[in-house]
C-alpha cells in the first residue's frame, strides 16, 4: 500500500503519467567493513547526507593535492564544483554497481579509488577524452563536432585497441535490452565501466592528435564519450568535461 501511494502521488504531481511504470527494486542491507549493519561510532544509523559530504570532503583533499603535483587540469576555484559532482557520483555508483538484492560493506576508500571500479575512474576516463577532443580544437582546428556531422568522415578501425573499444560500443543497445528485463542499474554500470577500461586503453595504445588517424580516432573518442554521457544519466551521475 505504502508504494502504490507513492505511484500515485507521482502520478498525481506530474511526475510519471499513464503510459510509464514504476517498479520497487529491493535492496540489501549495507554493512561496515567490519561486516555488521553501517552505523556511526556512537551506534546510530549513519545518514545520506553525512555520507554525501564526507565523500565530497575526501575528494576536495584529494583534488588539491592533485593540483598542487600539477596533474590536475583545473583550478582551486573549480575544486569545490568538481568535488561536489565526483563525491555524490561515487556513492551514487558505489550502490547502484552491485546487484541490489545482496549485502555489500561501505568503503570510502574502495568507492573513491581511481583506478577500480568506480565512478572516479569513470569520470576521470570520460574526461580524458574530453581532454583530447578541446586539444584536437585548440592546437590542431579539428572540431570534432563539424566532423561528426560530416557524412564523408568514417571511423576507421586499424589497431586492436580500436577495434575493441567499437566492439564496446556496439554492446550498448544489448545492455539497454538487459536492463530493461530486471530493471537492475548494475548492468548499465557494468557496461560503463568495461567501456571505460577499453577507452583508457585506446588512449593509450593509439595516439590521436597529430596522427594520419586523428580524425578518424576523434570520431571514435566521440562516440565513446556520447555513450557514456547516456549511461551516466541513465544512473543519475553528473559529469564534468576537466579534472
Amino acid at each position: 500500500d505504502h508504494f502504490k501511494m507513492c505511484y500515485s502521488a507521482a502520478r498525481t504531481i506530474g511526475w510519471v503519467n499513464d503510459g510509464q511504470s514504476l517498479e520497487h527494486i529491493g535492496f540489501g542491507t549495507v554493512m561496515g567493513e567490519d561486516g555488521k549493519r553501517f552505523k556511526t561510532r556512537s551506534g546510530d544509523t549513519v545518514r545520506l547526507v553525512e555520507l554525501l559530504d564526507e565523500a565530497v570532503g575526501r575528494m576536495k583533499i584529494s583534488l588539491q593535492e592533485r593540483i598542487k603535483d600539477g596533474k590536475a587540469n583545473i583550478g582551486e576555484d573549480e575544486v569545490p564544483k568538481v568535488a561536489e559532482v565526483i563525491g555524490y557520483s561515487a556513492v551514487k555508483y558505489f550502490d547502484l554497481r552491485r546487484n541490489p538484492t545482496t549485502n555489500y560493506k561501505f568503503s570510502y576508500d574502495q568507492m573513491l579509488d581511481t583506478k577500480g571500479n568506480t565512478a572516479v575512474y569513470l569520470l576521470y576516463a570520460h574526461a580524458r577524452l574530453e581532454s583530447i577532443m578541446t586539444k584536437a580544437k585548440a592546437d590542431f582546428k579539428v572540431d570534432v563536432e563539424v566532423l561528426v556531422k560530416d557524412p564523408q568522415k568514417l571511423v576507421q578501425i586499424l589497431h586492436p585497441s580500436e577495434r575493441n573499444l567499437a566492439l564496446h560500443l556496439q554492446m550498448f543497445s544489448d545492455m539497454i535490452v538487459t536492463t530493461l528485463e530486471d530493471l537492475f542499474p548494475y548492468h548499465i554500470c557494468e557496461y560503463v565501466y568495461n567501456l571505460s577500461i577499453a577507452a583508457s586503453d585506446f588512449a593509450t595504445q593509439c595516439k590521436v592528435l597529430g596522427s594520419p588517424e586523428m580524425e578518424s580516432r576523434l570520431l571514435l573518442c566521440h562516440a565513446t564519450t556520447t555513450a557514456m554521457r547516456q549511461c551516466f544519466d541513465l544512473v543519475g551521475i553528473r559529469h564534468v568535461q576537466r579534472i
